[in-house]
């Protein structure tokens, strides 16, 4: 099995920034591709950034340049930096890591594993 504990979360203002954490523990290593996804009640998730097994990103482009995925391998923890922060980047964030190295970017909602989430209010 596969735990992910996302933090970072809370409440900003408009152009602020924010880093998520997420500490992974169990059958997990630096191969599995991991990502952070969005959900609000009601909605589907959306991914919000993909890392792979190989350390390739994908970001997705309403947040392309204002936030990076990257992961510590030597300590199994996935991190969001999260930059200029908007009220539309409202909502709460998962954590997910896939079986294997490889994913895409629509696929991280529906990954196999995932955290509890952590809420980001962006005020304006």
């Amino acid at each position: 099995q596969v735990q992910l504990v996302e933090s970072g979360g809370g409440s900003v203002q408009a152009g602020e920034s924010l880093t998520l954490s997420c500490v992974a523990s169990g059958r997990i290593s630096s191969q599995n591709s991991m990502g952070w996804f969005r959900q609000d009640p009601g909605k589907d998730g959306e991914g919000v950034a993909l890392i792979l097994g190989d350390g390739r990103t994908t970001v997705a482009d309403s947040v392309q340049a204002r936030f990076a995925i990257s992961r510590d391998n030597a300590k199994n923890i996935l991190y969001l930096q999260m930059n200029s922060l908007r009220p539309e980047d409202t909502g709460m964030y998962f954590c997910a890591a896939g079986r294997g190295p490889y994913g895409s970017l629509a696929a991280v909602p529906v990954f196999a594993y995932r955290g509890q989430g952590t809420q980001v209010t962006v005020s304006s």
